[in-house]
C-alpha cells in the first residue's frame, strides 16, 4: 500500500487513519512547491493533481474522507467505523458536516488570501467565510459536551479528519478561530495527544524548513 501526500496537508488524515490501524504502507512524498502534483507519474495515479492519493494493489483511491473510509471498511475489525447502522450514519454526517461545512470556508479563507493570483483575491471573502466556519463550529461545540469523541464512546475515522480540520482553523494568521470555542480545542488537543497522531500542520511545515 502506497499513500501519496505532503506532511502539512489533508494527507495527515490518511497518515493519521493508517497510524492508528498499524498498517503497514509505503509514504511517497509530492512536494507541491516543487511541481510534483504536475508531474506524469503522478498525475498518472490522480489526474486531478491533488494530494492525497493511496494505491492498494491495483486499486487507487483520491479524496482524504473517502480513503479514510475505504481503511475504516478494509480492517472493520479495528474499530473505526461502528458497525451499527445508526451509529455509522452519524460518521458519515460528521464527516461531511467537516468537509462541507468548516473545511470549506476555511479553504475560501485561505485562497483568497494567499493561493489565489493577487488579482482574484476578493478581500471581503475573508470575514464572510470566517462567520461561515464559526456558526457551523458552534454547532461542533455545542455537540462536543460531554463528549470525548463525535460519535460514541470509542475513536472513528471522523475524529482524525475533524481534529486536522480543527487544526487548520488553529493556525490563521490572523489568530486562531478556536479562541471562543473551548470544547473544540480541548477535543482537538486530546486527538493530537493521541500516541500515533501525526504532526501538528504547524510543526509540519516548520520541519519542511529546517
Amino acid at each position: 500500500m502506497k499513500l501519496y501526500g505532503f506532511p502539512p496537508t489533508r494527507s495527515a488524515r490518511v497518515l493519521w487513519t493508517l497510524r492508528e490501524l498499524d498498517v503497514e504502507f509505503e509514504f511517497v512524498n509530492v512536494d507541491p512547491g516543487k511541481g510534483d502534483l504536475q508531474r506524469l507519474e503522478f498525475l498518472a495515479v490522480n489526474p486531478a493533481g491533488k494530494l492525497p492519493a493511496l494505491v492498494d494493489g491495483d486499486f487507487i483511491v483520491t479524496e482524504s474522507v473517502a480513503i479514510c473510509l475505504y481503511l475504516a471498511e478494509k480492517y472493520a475489525e479495528k474499530g473505526l467505523l461502528p458497525s451499527a447502522l445508526r451509529a455509522r450514519a452519524e460518521v458519515y454526517r460528521w464527516l461531511l458536516f467537516t468537509a462541507t461545512e468548516l473545511e470549506q470556508p476555511l479553504w475560501r479563507m485561505t485562497r483568497h488570501a494567499l493561493l489565489y493570483p493577487p488579482e482574484k483575491r476578493l478581500a471581503a471573502e475573508i470575514p464572510i467565510a470566517r462567520q461561515d466556519f464559526l456558526e457551523m463550529a458552534m454547532v461542533m461545540e455545542k455537540h462536543m459536551d460531554g463528549r470525548q469523541f463525535l460519535v460514541g464512546d470509542e475513536v472513528t475515522v471522523a475524529d482524525f479528519v475533524a481534529a486536522y480540520t480543527l487544526d487548520m482553523a488553529s493556525v490563521r494568521k490572523g489568530g486562531s478561530l478556536l479562541e471562543d470555542l473551548p470544547r473544540l480545542r480541548g477535543y482537538m488537543e486530546r486527538m493530537y495527544a493521541r500516541p500515533k497522531a501525526p504532526p501538528r500542520i504547524a510543526e509540519a511545515f516548520a520541519s519542511l524548513r529546517r
